[in-house]
């Protein structure tokens, strides 16, 4: 849980980078999670189904934090 989440009063450029840190991190873990929609392409439409669902909600997580940095510091770093 991060700071922000739990209320802790921060400066701004303290949230700002823990929402960019946390920005990255989902990045990273939607470009992983779409990488193994190709790995599971060899085990069965199942598990391409399964893969595709779980990393169509870490792009969203992704878009999200995209969007709350674009709002709190007016930057875009979408793909």
């Amino acid at each position: 849980m991060t700071l922000i989440e739990r209320k802790v009063p921060v400066n701004s450029s303290v949230a700002h980078a823990e929402l960019i840190a946390t920005f990255q991190r989902a990045q990273a873990d939607a470009a992983h999670k779409l990488g193994l929609i190709k790995a599971a392409a060899n085990k069965g439409p199942k598990a391409v189904q399964a893969a595709t669902e779980t990393a169509t909600k870490a792009v969203k997580r992704r878009d999200s934090y995209a969007k709350k940095l674009n709002k709190l510091v007016g930057v875009s770093l979408k793909d």
